[in-house]
């Protein structure tokens, strides 16, 4: 169930209020009791990763990692080194 964000025109109470998704928007401020609430946009949830594991190189085993750091190491050693010249 999310939490929506609300603000009283009348008083400018803000809150927020846990609610099913099929529920209607309330419409009477807990503050001053007037009918004059309304929804608003919300930041809304983020996603916050913690820890490990996040990464496609943190899975791999070692086997994988060694076959791949020599195959690099085979690809590097076979493209001939460009040089750079300048120009003035």
């Amino acid at each position: 169930m999310p939490t929506y964000d609300y603000r009283c025109n009348n008083c400018g109470h803000s809150f927020e209020l846990f609610q099913h998704i099929t529920e209607n928007p309330i419409k009477k401020c807990p503050a001053c009791g007037k009918l004059k609430v309304e929804r608003v946009i919300g930041a809304g949830g983020a996603i916050i990763f913690k820890g490990s594991g996040f990464y496609q190189t943190d899975y791999r085993s070692e086997e994988y990692k060694s076959k791949a750091k020599k195959d690099t190491e085979s690809i590097k050693s076979e493209k001939p080194e460009a040089k750079v010249t300048e120009k003035k």
